[in-house]
């Protein structure tokens, strides 16, 4: 970006004037009416170019005289001010001192983490070409799919989603030039609530599922819905019938229960400028690959690929695993462990080039949610979403099955009770990986509430609230409750009012002994116990209040959440390098 036309000099900040030379691919300072001055980074403290007529030290403000330069400085032996002098070049042959790090690479590195689609939108918001990369973006409405935003003090879920649309020059090999696009490769991206691990979770393009009906906002800002359709592939929630993102995030939320925060969009362009922005991903092959469909052509072993070899690598599927959807979605989460390293590593954290590549690149091939978009937003999503280690970024597959009702097999359906306990566990914010996940105090603080003697179920008053469980859960409980589990002072409260993410039974300190006979019977765990105040039931006695949550499950169905994942569950992390088989 240039400084000219910005008003008066004084007014200019001079992180501005850097710009990128296309042909050296280095930055130079471009004042006022000036040519091209130095070579260096830009940043606060950046070091003049050999020869070049800078200010000793500081930031170069134009219109701004500084005094003290060397020609002004006072023979030897007569008083005068103390004055820094200016750096000498250095002799021919020898390299220059590296330059301590300037606030605009300690933001590159504040955003250095951030998965692959996120990391290259926001790398170099903090100082560089910030109007230029707002134009960049496109974004669509979640037309009410989403949260409306992710939070700093809770778990975010984003919805990254690849289509097979044919657009910009040389994809003319790739997609069905007559669709306006599938949802061709999708992951749900769970962020932990203290941001100590993710799961990245891949739900393969041919699941048969319900597509809900979708209102979706139209050109002229009017609202049409979108009729549902049921037991289709997947795919089919975005592109088909009028459908936009909003849609496959409906759709994903019926599916898994979880509610997504925003989405981002990526076309075949994207795998080929952001791989070529990096200088490539490195790869491992266990066999020879010559995939006349996807154009792919490597030997066995490691290879760097970038623009439309990565593509053709991410395309291929007739010549890994078994040739299907799956064996695709496997060699593209290696690939994305694989691009995520090559993000994190310092060569690329450090090069200020490199990551200027990354956010034209990822300006222009995304398309985002209207809600994020803005570079600010991005960048500040970046940095919640880049505080993982590679190590505890697990991938992972909706646990699917071959269609039982085809001879020719080409979809797929749920295994109900894997894929019900695999949604649970990112609903519940459980890692997939060993990370501990709540402190240890925290984690002790509620262990002890459970702990103690619990009172006889005929002693147990309580009230029951519906806070977001299904219609008619209240009373379910409290049928139980009297029946089968003897407590029998017990009444429907009716709705909460609000709803809630977890059933919760609040309580006042000399009513712990019922609380925990409660939690006892419904498989509630400490942090479900909510010391507080007690309250009046209809008798005018006092009484804890036991509200169901979104999570209930049904009356004597346990509520304990499990602190880690299942072993049988099929995962991989993004710090190990595999090889495609």
């Amino acid at each position: 970006m240039d400084a000219q036309g910005r008003g008066r000099a004084d007014d200019i900040d001079p992180a501005d004037q850097w710009v990128l030379n296309p042909d050296t691919g280095d930055y130079e300072l471009r004042l006022q009416n000036s040519a091209p001055q130095s070579s260096t980074v830009p940043g606060p403290r950046s070091r003049r170019a050999a020869g070049a007529a800078a200010p000793p030290r500081g930031r170069a403000v134009p219109g701004r005289e500084r005094k003290g330069t060397p020609e002004e400085a006072p023979e030897p032996g007569v008083p005068g001010p103390r004055r820094r002098r200016a750096p000498e070049a250095p002799p021919p042959g020898r390299r220059k001192g590296r330059p301590k790090k300037s606030r605009g690479k300690k933001i590159l590195l504040w955003t250095g983490g951030t998965m692959a689609f996120l990391l290259v939108g926001t790398s170099t918001a903090g100082y560089l070409y910030w109007k230029h990369l707002n134009g960049n973006i496109t974004s669509v409405s979640d037309d009410g799919a989403g949260t409306g935003g992710f939070s700093k003090d809770r778990a975010i879920n984003v919805l990254l989603v690849g289509t097979d649309k044919r657009t910009g020059d040389g994809n003319n090999g790739y997609g069905d030039s007559d669709s306006p696009g599938h949802a061709d490769t999708t992951v749900l991206l769970h962020v932990s609530k203290d941001r100590t691990n993710a799961t990245a979770m891949s739900i393969p393009r041919d699941l048969i599922t319900d597509i809900p009906d979708c209102p979706t906002e139209q050109e002229d800002g009017s609202t049409k819905v979108i009729p549902g359709t049921p037991n289709t592939r997947f795919n089919e929630s975005l592109g088909q019938e009028g459908r936009t993102p909003s849609c496959t995030m409906r759709t994903v939320t019926a599916l898994t229960g979880v509610t997504m925060d925003h989405f981002m969009i990526a076309d075949f362009n994207a795998v080929k400028t952001l791989t070529a922005a990096v200088d490539g991903v490195d790869v491992c092959l266990a066999k020879d690959i010559d995939d006349p469909d996807s154009h792919l052509k490597l030997s066995k072993g490691e290879h760097s690929i970038q623009g439309e070899e990565a593509l053709a690598f991410v395309r291929t599927r007739h010549s890994v695993g078994f040739g299907g959807d799956l064996s695709r979605i496997e060699i593209q989460q290696q690939f994305l462990s694989s691009l995520m390293r090559k993000l994190k590593s310092n060569d690329t954290l450090t090069s200020p080039t490199k990551m200027l590549k990354l956010a034209e690149a990822g300006t222009k091939a995304l398309t985002v949610d209207s809600k994020i978009s803005s570079i600010t937003k991005l960048r500040d999503l970046g940095t919640e979403l880049g505080k993982f280690p590679t190590k505890n970024l697990s991938f992972t597959t909706v646990p699917v099955a071959d269609n039982p009702a085809e001879k020719v097999k080409a979809t797929v359906v749920l295994q109900e009770a894997k894929a019900k306990e695999m949604f649970a566990l990112i609903k519940d914010d459980v890692s997939l990986t060993a990370v501990k996940q709540e402190k240890k105090k925290e984690k002790a603080a509620e262990a002890a509430r459970l702990k103690g003697s619990k009172a006889d179920p005929a002693d147990v008053r309580v009230r029951v609230l519906n806070g977001g469980a299904v219609a008619g859960s209240a009373q379910e409980t409290l049928n139980w409750l009297q029946l089968e589990e003897g407590i029998t002072k017990s009444e429907n409260a009716g709705n909460a009012g609000a709803t809630l993410k977890k059933t919760t039974v609040e309580y006042a300190p000399d009513q712990a002994d019922q609380a925990r006979r409660l939690a006892d019977l419904m498989g509630l765990s400490g942090s479900a116990m909510k010391p507080g105040k007690s309250v009046t039931n209809s008798q005018g006695l006092p009484a804890i209040t036991l509200t169901l949550g979104e999570d209930f499950k049904g009356a004597g169905v346990s509520l304990t959440t499990p602190s880690t994942a299942p072993e049988d569950v099929e995962k991989s992390t993004a710090d190990k390098v595999e090889c495609a088989k």
